[in-house]
């Protein structure tokens, strides 16, 4: 294991998000010592499409990290170890000789794949994919996007066999840049990012040779796979970088992994549910890889060095912060997303509105890429408070159809709700998932898992934590909400938003 460096005290975290980057500092007890943070620009080309600019998002996590040792007057040598977490599935393809990407980045929310997606299903490759990838074909994951990518922009396929066109998702493009770019840049991912493309074996932890076949997509394209957190770094930060010196990056967590990590969830049974763009809650499996039967995803949770790889299910839901952000940015209604808050709590109850923010049609337990949203139960009665109550219950109600998926799957009853992210703020979106689930919801004193799971990872590698015992000394809860609602209020509620979710079935042809 590579040694703690001398006089370092603090991690570097890196968490390049779907809406924004920042980069965080934590301390020896996993505390906030300094952060900054900045959104970059959403592409919406047209309708199903969303886009980043790679370059934009490289900018910005030069920026971020840059102000924020500057914030905490630290310097290189002040940190022991970078790591790095992501937003998933998020597709760049660039050329690893100029630098230059050939296509914005195509985020995970984009459905323009939906019939690569349902080709896959139509020709016979559905079960193959779900078995070697633990993956169901749905536009969600990278396999498609570079597909499509290289089926529709000029001179990539070429670039590709030729070895000059490489694929990333956003953390192997920030740690590509971060390594030097096209003088040396380090092209690699971990197990988690791998696991998000369609194109891994679970069980192998390598690509996949037929998979590849199936999307026919160049192996020579795709990053070298490594573990989570690895004592020999996976390369040096160039000193004409952001750091301006050389750091060791020894972790790299897809952003819902990452968010595992931070919240502790080392032991089988222990879950989290993390409230950012969209939800993803995740449930730890052990070394054992389980089957999802109901709709979620059988994904790697981390693999720390040389041990064991363990995983998860996870049910992934595409809209919910987000859909407070279409409230602000789309509807005007609020000015920001704290006043979601304030605007609900002028109604006691939706009104009888439900709103299914099937923006990008529906992920688990449905992956019905054929849904879109719908406000449902609307009266001249209601106003701009019933809309904003009816989308925190929207939050509320995606994350019950994922827990009862999981607990059907893994047999385990959920006790408590460990929670994280922005959307954690809202105290009343908080009570009323306590209220839809009827169990207790915790929220950590640190709640930016996120970029904590990332720095544990990095801290780790290189000794700075012993094991993972002591992450575990590390969590505290901040606050807690108990079920207020009655099993019948309960019930009735739920019946409601499923019979609003039936409306949003079939609305768009998928071919």
């Amino acid at each position: 294991m590579t040694e703690t460096r001398a006089g370092a005290e603090f991690v570097g975290a890196i968490d390049q998000g779907t809406t924004s980057t920042r980069f965080m500092i934590f301390d020896h007890d996993g505390n906030e010592v300094a952060r900054h943070q900045l959104e970059h620009e959403q592409v919406l080309p047209q309708a199903g499409w969303v886009e980043h600019n790679p370059v934009e998002i490289w900018e910005r996590t030069s920026a971020v990290v840059q102000t924020a040792l500057g914030k905490a007057r630290l310097g290189v040598d002040d940190l022991v170890a970078l790591g790095i977490t992501n937003q998933r599935e998020t597709t760049v393809v660039w050329n690893r000789r100029t630098g230059r990407p050939y296509y914005n980045a195509i985020v995970w929310q984009d459905t323009r794949t939906d019939r690569i997606a349902t080709a896959l299903e139509r020709d016979g490759h559905g079960d193959l994919i779900r078995h070697r990838a633990g993956l169901p074909p749905a536009p969600y994951f990278a396999g498609g996007k570079i597909k499509w990518i290289l089926e529709n922009v000029d001179g990539v396929r070429e670039a590709a066999e030729a070895g000059d066109a490489i694929f990333g998702t956003t953390d192997t493009w920030v740690l590509w840049n971060m390594t030097g770019g096209r003088d040396g840049g380090v092209h690699v991912t971990d197990v988690t990012n791998a696991s998000r493309t369609m194109l891994m074996d679970l069980e192998t932890l390598d690509w996949d040779d037929e998979l590849l076949a199936v999307f026919d997509i160049p192996r020579q394209m795709l990053p070298e796979i490594r573990s989570s957190s690895v004592s020999d770094p996976y390369g040096l930060t160039r000193a004409s970088g952001p750091f301006a010196g050389e750091l060791p990056i020894t972790g790299i967590l897809g952003d819902q992994q990452a968010a595992t990590v931070g919240q502790v969830c080392f032991a089988p049974g222990e879950a989290k549910n993390t409230y950012g763009t969209g939800n993803f809650m995740l449930i730890n499996t052990g070394t054992e890889i389980v089957r999802s039967e109901s709709g979620l995803i059988t994904t790697p949770a981390y693999r720390f060095g040389d041990e064991p790889c363990v995983y998860a299910l996870e049910g992934s839901i595409a809209v919910t912060g987000s859909a407070v952000q279409w409230l602000r940015d789309q509807l005007g209604i609020i000015s920001g997303a704290a006043q979601s808050e304030s605007l609900a709590r002028q109604v006691e109850d939706n009104g009888g509105v439900y709103f299914v923010p099937a923006f990008s049609g529906l992920f688990a337990p449905y992956w019905r890429s054929d849904a879109r949203g719908a406000i449902v139960g609307l009266s001249r009665y209601n106003t701009n408070a019933h809309l904003a109550r009816a989308t925190l219950e929207a939050i509320c109600y995606q994350s019950r159809d994922v827990v009862e998926a999981m607990e059907k799957d893994s047999g385990v009853r959920l006790e408590v709700l460990r929670v994280d992210g922005g959307v954690t703020a809202n105290e009343l979106c908080m009570q009323i998932q306590a209220d839809v689930l009827g169990v207790p919801v915790s929220r950590p004193v640190v709640a930016e898992t996120t970029a904590l799971g990332a720095a544990y990872a990095a801290g780790l590698a290189v000794g700075f934590w012993r094991d993972t015992d002591e992450l575990r000394e590390n969590w505290n809860e901040s606050q807690r909400w108990e079920p207020g609602w009655d099993d019948d209020k309960r019930a009735e509620g739920y019946a409601g938003w499923k019979k609003a979710v039936d409306r949003t079935l079939d609305w768009v042809d998928v071919d």
